[in-house]
């Protein structure tokens, strides 16, 4: 552990002597925070010269489906929508593509989205066990705990593989297609310099996944740590959040308190609105360019200043909430709550008819078939997407899942006896056999699969609605991929219509692509944001008897300290403005001292006294290096001063050695520390 020594947070400050008499010592690198110090907030003239680009590109990496977005910086209302890919699924239309990738036995990046998944099923199945194909592996970076550089994937065939490898792959895979339309729209080779990229990631997720996004950008040379700017990493909800502040009324379908069937009521009173309505969406089908419309629309004419809305993003992994409130007259929006959410997307209800399988079928069959017969197991999960997509709250009539033959070939060769037997015998009464070949399901068996999902989420935004911050939202915002789910659209309303007006953009699934083009375009559009957690570092300060613990006291040089001392940065859901630093002075313990390592603590909690509290955990190390920055005559004391700014959807630093007025090489880092 390093010692820091601060003479914070005692009357008496120690004389100049003895600053670094105690940590140099100790035999530590020791560093001396200077002074105690607070949030500053001086606009950095040099922030303002940036670079220009010709276009901002976001690219919406999802869980389940993925897709990129553009817009001219020279035109901003116009935001394109990728062009349509080969490939697609009956039943699902969307302008997103599968995240699945495929490497070939050699481990090269093959294909990616419709066209990996095709040739994988196509693949003799003796050969598909060399390949390796892997879907839904964003969810990963949500689960592990301790995220590195070295975190492995599993692919279908049960190989392990880089997961930086893998993102890297997916993202150079967008940037090569978005550069390739971009060119062809202005007939000229577009460059990687003349584009802003904006890659979206879950508000809930820790820094190490957002560092570990930015990493695999770098790697797949969208941007580079020399010219990070050009990589904004934008958070799903706060997108959302930007673009529904956009939209006009009839860009929207209001889940009134009379059953909607898909969002279109079935009263005659509204017919007219709605048929209007209609056809405004099949013509925008059809044109990939969305016009954003620059008036604030009439829904915004509705919210007055300070007024409170909740955008909750529901997409194939996680759930997202984000409260906003909006800040008049430029509209821009203050987070009100810290964000919060979970990993309760669809592929929950993915989840729930696996386990249906495993107790129709036995546990033992499934794994087995999985990596027997990988690609017979990703055309079954294909025929439930699409069986998912028709479940609606009415629905009488059963639903039809095809089993592939290999299915029913492979169980009986495993068991010795056919599919129907097993179905006929397993008591799972709301399944049955259909003579085609097919699992029947009743409309209710499909709805238990979305339960455990939907539950979670609502009684996620019930815990959220307790929260007084959150009592008096006018409006809630449901998007995100699993907010086309008529199950999750009727559960909500039904927990919190009489709370607010609940309402869905039409587009849903591209809400987020497009609210992350806008903001790329504008990314100071969000004023306020809150921490999620608590930061600090570890420091050494006077011991000052009856206040600090015994067991805390270290004499050296004569000189009573108190170890561990948290000095606290940033507290948890405190509200941090955009461009808002927090300033602290170190010193180096010895003169000579060339690298200093801070490491950087997080809990929780915000009530911090030490760093071995419960639930305090190293989460990171800020690195000075002063190499390079001392001329030949090194002064007797420096003080080198860092900047963190925690306001943004990342946290930076940037250090300056005060006595020559050089900046110093700093780095933040949450994955290799």
């Amino acid at each position: 552990q390093t010692f820091a020594q601060a003479a914070a947070g005692s009357s008496e400050t120690a004389p100049t002597s003895a600053y670094s008499s105690p940590a140099r010592s100790l035999g530590d690198t020791g560093i001396t925070p200077l002074s105690p110090s607070h949030i500053v907030n001086d606009a950095d003239p040099n922030v303002s010269e940036q670079q220009t680009f010709l276009v901002v590109v976001a690219i919406d990496f999802g869980t389940t489906s993925s897709g990129y977005a553009y817009s001219f910086t020279k035109e901003p209302e116009c935001i394109h929508v990728m062009r349509r890919w080969e490939g697609g699924d009956p039943g699902v239309s969307n302008q997103k593509t599968p995240t699945t990738i495929l490497l070939t036995p050699e481990r090269k990046f093959h294909s990616f989205g419709y066209a990996a998944r095709d040739f994988y099923h196509d693949l003799d199945p003796n050969e598909a066990k060399q390949w390796l194909y892997l879907e839904k592996f964003k969810m990963k970076l949500h689960t592990t705990g301790d995220l590195t550089m070295d975190t492995d994937l599993t692919a279908a065939n049960g190989k392990k593989v880089k997961a930086l490898e893998i993102f890297a792959y997916a993202l150079q895979y967008f940037k090569e297609q978005a550069l390739k339309e971009l060119s062809d729209q202005a007939g000229s080779e577009f460059e990687n310099s003349d584009v802003r990229w904006v890659i979206t990631v879950p508000a809930i997720w820790k820094q190490p996944a957002k560092q570990f996004m930015r990493q695999a950008a770098y790697q797949a040379g969208l941007a580079s740590p020399e010219n990070s700017e050009q990589l904004i990493i934008a958070l799903e909800p706060e997108a959302a959040s930007i673009y529904c502040r956009k939209l006009r009324l009839h860009q929207m379908t209001e889940l009134s308190s009379k059953a909607a069937v898909n969002g279109y009521s079935s009263s005659d009173t509204v017919g007219a609105g709605f048929a209007q309505a209609k056809e405004h969406i099949r013509r925008n089908r059809q044109s990939r360019t969305f016009l954003v419309e620059n008036v604030i629309g009439e829904i915004w004419s509705e919210l007055e200043e300070g007024d409170k809305y909740v955008v909750v993003d529901s997409g194939g992994g996680t759930v997202d909430l984000t409260v906003h409130q909006i800040r008049l007259p430029e509209g821009h929006l203050k987070e009100l709550y810290k964000a919060t959410g979970g990993p309760y997307g669809s592929l929950g209800v993915d989840y729930e008819f696996e386990k249906l399988l495993c107790k129709i079928f036995g546990e033992d069959f499934i794994e087995q078939f999985k990596i027997k017969r990988p690609a017979a197991w990703v055309d079954l999960m294909i025929a439930f997407e699409s069986r998912k997509r028709a479940a609606a709250p009415d629905r009488t009539n059963p639903l039809n899942i095809t089993l592939p033959f290999s299915f029913i070939d492979y169980y009986k060769k495993f068991r010795g006896h056919s599919v129907e037997h097993a179905l006929r015998k397993s008591n799972v009464d709301f399944v049955k056999w259909s003579s085609q070949g097919m699992l029947r399901m009743s409309p209710d068996a499909m709805n238990a699969l979305f339960k455990p999902t939907i539950d979670s989420i609502i009684e996620h935004l019930r815990d959220l609605f307790q929260k007084p911050e959150v009592s008096t939202v006018k409006f809630l915002f449901l998007v995100g991929g699993f907010a086309e789910a008529p199950l999750l659209q009727q559960a909500v309303q039904a927990a919190f219509g009489d709370k607010c007006r609940i309402i869905i953009p039409q587009d849903v699934g591209l809400t987020i692509l497009k609210g992350a083009v806008l903001f790329g375009l504008d990314p100071a559009v969000i004023k306020v944001r809150r921490s999620p957690l608590t930061y600090g570092v570890g420091v050494l300060n006077r011991y000052v008897e009856g206040k600090h613990p015994p067991e805390k006291l270290l004499v050296k040089d004569g000189t009573r300290w108190c170890t561990d001392v948290f000095d606290k940065f940033i507290s948890a859901d405190q509200s941090v403005a955009l461009g808002e630093l927090v300033k602290r002075s170190y010193t180096p313990a010895k003169p000579s001292q060339l690298v200093i390592v801070i490491n950087i603590y997080s809990s929780e909690h915000d009530d911090v006294s030490f760093i071995t509290d419960l639930g305090v955990k190293k989460c990171g190390t800020l690195r000075l290096d002063l190499t390079g920055t001392s001329g030949t005559a090194v002064p007797a004391r420096r003080e080198i001063q860092t900047l963190m700014q925690f306001g943004d959807t990342e946290i930076k630093a940037t250090a300056v050695d005060i006595a020559t007025s050089k900046s110093v090489k700093v780095g933040i880092d949450f994955l290799n520390y």
